[in-house]
């Protein structure tokens, strides 16, 4: 296995720390392979365990978002972001839980005309406004999400997953992180008989 590409160091995953080899295994297992997320962030293996946590407390719990949702947040952001590796990355996962091969695509490009409710087009409004001008957010705009049927905390969980993979779009920006090949087939039609990415 060839190392990814970063401008930092990419330890080898023989090399670090049990707990970590163990989490990416586990990934490999399920997917096939290993993101380069995983390899790039573990050059600092305390950082790669507060990201990850985070990452599991946004993204993996029950919420009235679902997984799907979530992750049309992330494509959408990361593509404001400019953010190849986690348009890529989350757009194949949003392919794989929607259902929907085309998804990724119009989400990255102009979500407004995509293939969504008209109450995820305001849940992706308002992660915008997070990812861009948090500082504008206003009692409206929570009151807005509140008349589609999103609770107080599943605004929270909208706001914090955008801010959340802000820090996780620079971060990829920083290291010059590029997406892995397997990426790109996954969730396609006709069905991938290749890797299957399962978080």
């Amino acid at each position: 296995m060839s190392d990814p590409h970063s401008r930092f160091p990419v330890p080898s995953i023989d090399d670090l720390p049990d707990d970590i080899r163990q989490r990416i295994s586990a990934v490999s297992d399920k997917s096939g392979f290993v993101p380069n997320v995983f390899r790039v962030l573990a050059h600092r293996p305390d950082e790669f365990r507060a990201f990850f946590a985070y990452h599991d407390a946004l993204m993996e719990k029950q919420s009235g978002l679902s997984k799907g949702e979530r992750e049309m947040i992330v494509v959408v952001t990361s593509a404001m972001n400019n953010c190849l590796y986690c348009v890529i990355a989350h757009g194949a996962i949003v392919r794989i839980r929607e259902k929907n091969p085309r998804l990724a695509e119009q989400l990255a490009t102009d979500y407004t005309r995509a293939d969504i409710s008209e109450r995820q087009q305001a849940m992706l409004d308002f992660a915008c406004l997070v990812a861009d001008q948090a500082s504008e957010v206003a009692d409206d705009d929570l009151d807005e999400l509140r008349e589609h049927g999103f609770s107080t905390e599943d605004i929270w969980d909208i706001g914090a997953i955008a801010a959340f993979f802000a820090l996780s779009n620079r971060m990829a920006g920083l290291t010059d992180m590029l997406p892995n090949d397997e990426f790109y087939g996954l969730g396609r039609e006709p069905a991938s008989t290749g890797p299957r990415l399962v978080k």
